[in-house]
């Protein structure tokens, strides 16, 4: 099979976001922050600027190296989304019998009467990520989409009941919203 010469994918720069390369590093800054992420991990992959768009190119790109240049792009769509919009994770505080309260302490979620439990559980917030709790809802906020996401996976996962049937037991914090 005969390999293209040159693979690349091109990122959109919007107006209002600035974008820099320097090396493998790559810094979004935009209305709602800036974002640097390296990517220097990619060996065979190359990142520049060229006009008003974000190239990422391999050279004799085999399967390997096409999947890490769709990967990279991907990574700096989701920096430039991140930066404009922001993203936002939606979780639902379910409880049948023992009534759950959410209390947001630092940088920690603090679960209280979690199936009648005297000690609270806890949930780390990555940095970066804003939590905000109301009495039956859980709102994650972010530009890092990563981050916003297993702060999100950290609060549902700090609710998981083992040793009990999920369909009869549905007591927890579940992530019922993912958006940008």
């Amino acid at each position: 099979m005969v390999k293209a010469i040159k693979y690349s994918r091109t990122v959109e720069i919007p107006e209002g976001i600035k974008v820099s390369v320097e090396g493998k590093r790559v810094s979004v800054s935009g209305p709602k922050g800036t974002i640097e992420r390296d990517f220097s991990h990619a060996i065979g992959v190359s990142i520049s600027i060229v006009e008003n768009k974000v190239m990422v190119e391999a050279d004799f790109a085999n399967r390997r190296k096409k999947a890490l240049v769709g990967t990279i792009a991907s990574h700096i769509q989701n920096m430039i989304d991140g930066v404009r919009n922001g993203f936002t994770y939606k979780l639902k505080i379910v409880f049948s019998h023992f009534p759950i309260s959410v209390e947001v302490k630092g940088d920690k979620v603090l679960i209280r009467n979690f199936l009648g439990e005297k000690s609270p559980r806890v949930a780390k917030i990555l940095p970066g990520v804003t939590v905000k709790a109301t009495k039956e809802d859980i709102t994650v906020e972010g530009i890092d989409i990563e981050a916003v996401g297993q702060t999100a996976a950290n609060i549902e996962a700090a609710t998981k009941i083992s040793e009990f049937d999920r369909r009869v037991f549905m007591d927890g914090i579940y992530i019922y919203e993912k958006g940008g």
